[in-house]
């Protein structure tokens, strides 16, 4: 990986072979990042999404393995405990256009990704919400 700090926005571009969650957590450690928003578009050769279903409060995740484009990657990193949290969602479509998507687990870059993350100045902690089932804003 290796990124551009411009004001508030840091350019990324992982490589490779490269986690982007890992890479994500790395980044934001090491620039001390607290809350940020996300959104990126690259290639991807092995990814875990998921779905949560409301009535279980479980998530349901789907592993995809071979050739896929991400269409969409978006989310937000933050704090819970004061500790780094980072929630994206991501949508890939595979040779033939058809797409899937859902809460990202896990992604392995097989091209590139890029990734711009726009820094917020403050703090948004997040707490696990026993009502809903999810670790939720806390302001």
């Amino acid at each position: 990986m290796e990124y551009r700090k411009f004001a508030n926005t840091y350019v990324v571009r992982m490589d490779p072979g490269e986690e982007i969650l890992e890479q994500v957590k790395i980044l934001s450690q090491a620039e001390g990042i607290t809350l940020a928003s996300v959104q990126a578009l690259g290639a991807v050769n092995d990814f875990t999404v998921g779905v949560f279903h409301t009535d279980t409060k479980e998530y349901q995740s789907n592993r995809f393995q071979g050739c896929y484009e991400i269409v969409s990657l978006t989310g937000t990193i933050n704090t819970m405990d004061g500790a780094f949290y980072c929630h994206l969602h991501m949508s890939a479509g595979d040779e033939q256009g058809r797409v899937v998507g859902g809460h990202l687990n896990r992604a392995v870059v097989s091209a590139t990704c890029e990734m711009i993350i726009t820094e917020i100045p403050g703090t948004v902690d997040r707490a696990f919400s026993d009502t809903v089932g999810l670790n939720l804003f806390r302001f």
